[in-house]
């Protein structure tokens, strides 16, 4: 559905009282870990623990966001939530990640009234994701994926995949050839 994300007022005082909250979470100490997770807890529609996102930290309403046990944000993550944006349980992202919900209007004359509409991304469990990885609209990720740092994820990814590149694609299935033997490190 098609909505105006510049001049809706009602939109403009969610993403405003967010981003407060955001520039609240950004200015603590790493060190203070309760009233960070206080924070965190205001900002994110779902944060289930344990969970760690390092400053800085954005996103456009939070309230559409969820966020699984056991998972790990680096440093610089975005997650523009016009629409869901489910990130499951023990995913690891990497630093300098985007995931981006809106689309625009592709002609100027459209672009330019405003209007916008968001697809929502789901990333299921247990996925790491590299550096500098941004996730386009309407994506699903699916479950023990790893993708490549710099990727652009802009189609769906099935389970158990590495993938990477720009854009994105299957690599090859992860399989039991990839456990790594501790013992031998």
């Amino acid at each position: 559905m098609w909505y105006d994300a510049n001049f809706d007022p009602s939109l403009a005082k969610l993403r405003l009282a967010v981003k407060d909250l955001c520039w609240q979470f950004n200015a603590l100490a790493p060190s203070a870990l309760e009233e960070r997770l206080g924070l965190l807890r205001r900002i994110v529609g779902r944060l289930d623990e344990p969970c760690e996102i390092l400053s800085p930290f954005m996103v456009d309403y939070g309230f559409n966001v969820s966020i699984g046990a056991g998972s790990f944000i680096n440093h610089d993550c975005y997650l523009m939530d016009c629409a869901p944006i489910s990130i499951g349980s023990h995913v690891f992202i990497g630093p300098r990640f985007g995931a981006y919900t809106a689309l625009h209007p592709l002609l100027h004359n459209q672009r330019n009234t405003g209007m916008e509409c968001a697809k929502p991304i789901t990333i299921d469990d247990n996925c790491w994701f590299g550096g500098n990885v941004t996730v386009l609209p309407g994506v699903h990720i699916g479950e023990g994926c790893v993708i490549g740092a710099g990727s652009v994820v802009t189609r769906d990814i099935p389970a158990n995949s590495l993938a990477m590149g720009v854009p994105c694609r299957v690599i090859r299935p992860l399989s039991e050839d990839d456990r790594v033997n501790f013992e031998e490190l």
